[in-house]
Formats: C-alpha cells, sequence, structure tokens
C-alpha cells in the first residue's frame, strides 16, 4: 500500500469514527448473529436492542462453525453472563448511586450498603464478575464478587454531588496505583504491536524519539499487580528494559543474580 492509500484510508476511518459509524466485516456480522441465537443473548441485551440487532442481520447467513463452537467440549465453569451486568452498567452510565445487600466470606450479610458503581471488571483466572465501587460509609474503595450480590437498589444522585464522590474515587485510584517506564530496545521495535499486547490491561503512554529511534511506555497500574507487570516484563525478555520503577528493577536484578548463582556464575561476569 502506497503513503497515499495509508492517508486515505486514515481519513476515511476518521471521519466514520467521528461520526459514530463503525465498520464490520461479513465474517463479524455471521459471527454476530451466531452468538444471538444463544440462549443468554436475551439475558444480555434489552428487548429492543436485541430485535435491532436481529432486523439488521436478517439478510447475513450464520456462521458455518457456530454449532461446532457452541458445542466444543469444554471444562464446567460459572456463567460467563451475570444478570446483575445490565442493571450495574447503567447504573454507572446514569452516575446512579447503590445500595448494596451482599455476603462476605463467613456468611455474615451486609445490607443496604450505600455506594456508588464505579467499574465491572471479569476476572480471567477466576472466571468470575467483580464490581468495583465506592463505600460511602468507610470512605474505601470495594470489590465485590457479583455471585455474593444479594439485591441492588438504585437511587439518584445530584450531579455536585457526584462529582464529589468521583474525585474520591480517583484520589483513592490514584493512592493505589504506580507507574513504570519501559524502553523498547530497538532491535525489537518491530514488535511493538506485540509487547503493546502484552500490557493491554493497564494504562499506557508511548511515545518516539525520532533522533534515537525509540520507543518509550509508560505504564500506569495498581500495586497489587506489580507482580503480574513482571511476569510480562519477563515474557518478553531481552525486548524490553525497565528504565524507571525502583521496585520492578530491584525485582529484576534479584531474580537475574539468583538464577546467575543458580547456574555457577555471579552478577559481575
Amino acid at each position: 500500500m502506497n503513503p497515499f492509500e495509508k492517508i486515505f484510508n486514515y481519513q476515511l476511518m476518521s471521519r466514520l469514527e467521528d461520526s459514530g459509524t463503525f465498520m464490520v466485516t461479513g465474517n463479524e456480522r455471521s459471527w454476530l448473529k451466531a452468538m444471538l441465537q444463544h440462549p443468554e443473548a436475551v439475558q444480555a441485551f434489552a428487548p429492543g436492542t436485541l430485535a435491532k440487532l436481529e432486523s439488521l442481520l436478517e439478510q447475513d447467513s450464520v456462521m458455518e462453525t457456530a454449532g461446532p463452537l457452541i458445542q466444543k467440549a469444554a471444562s464446567k465453569e460459572l456463567q460467563v453472563y451475570h444478570p446483575l451486568l445490565r442493571q450495574l452498567r447503567r447504573s454507572i452510565m446514569h452516575r446512579n448511586q447503590i445500595k448494596l445487600s451482599y455476603m462476605i466470606k463467613n456468611g455474615r450479610q451486609h445490607e443496604q450498603q450505600a455506594g456508588v458503581p464505579y467499574k465491572l471488571e471479569y476476572s480471567m483466572v477466576k472466571k468470575e464478575w467483580y464490581l468495583l465501587w465506592y463505600h460511602q460509609r468507610h470512605r474505601t474503595l470495594m470489590s465485590t464478587k457479583l455471585q455474593t450480590i444479594l439485591a441492588i437498589q438504585d437511587m439518584p444522585c445530584e450531579p455536585e454531588r457526584y462529582v464529589q464522590l468521583s474525585a474520591s474515587i480517583e484520589a483513592l485510584l490514584t493512592k493505589r496505583s504506580t507507574s513504570a517506564v519501559i524502553q523498547v530496545m530497538e532491535t525489537y521495535n518491530a514488535e511493538l504491536s506485540r509487547i503493546l499486547y502484552a500490557f493491554s490491561c493497564f494504562e499506557k503512554v508511548v511515545s518516539y524519539d525520532d533522533q534515537l529511534n525509540r520507543y518509550t511506555i509508560k505504564l500506569t497500574f495498581p500495586s497489587n499487580e506489580a507482580e503480574y507487570v513482571l511476569s510480562k516484563i519477563r515474557f518478553l525478555g531481552k525486548r524490553i528494559k525497565v528504565t524507571e520503577g525502583d521496585y520492578l528493577q530491584r525485582r529484576m536484578r534479584e531474580a537475574s543474580s539468583l538464577a546467575l548463582a543458580r547456574y555457577g556464575a555471579s552478577p559481575d561476569q
């Protein structure tokens, strides 16, 4: 593709994005039509949304592999879609407060706890949905499994009050988060997309130095997920280098020293 085609495609995609329009392929439409036939689609979409999608895809064919994919043998796992997702998503979108009743590990129940829903998170390891919300009484962020929620009641929130609560949430998130700067080694600039994909679940800012032909990634992540970030850094190996982030640098030095000691070499060699 020549530079003029690239410029034209970029302008076209930018205009479509600005107008709220996005392009889908025939395979994507076929896949969506197959997914809409799944029993969980009735719970995942509002009736009007589901009817509109079905009417738009009426002329499309169903993906040929839909049957085998749906019937594929798998280990038993928890329900991927939870009935509370739609209600909580709307509460977050409409900036409402909630009263939450939920159960904790020892079987005790907390009733009618006032809070503000902030984010829905899905754990790929535990196969469970979590609600991240602000507990107004304790003034702290809580992470609650949707499976343990007994009841939710929406309450309208004044715009001024919501701004105050949002500021408290952002302050807590900032306090809990940390950052690190990662340099992509020049030899592996072509693998930038793979490197970014490894850190796809974290906030990041990518900068490029024309003179040095160097990409730099600034990662922002929760402090309690530093070990997960370390696992990704070890996975990428010599493709990257941690230039800022005392904890990550110290842990990488410790790991290197232990590895060299195990194989009969010293860090100075």
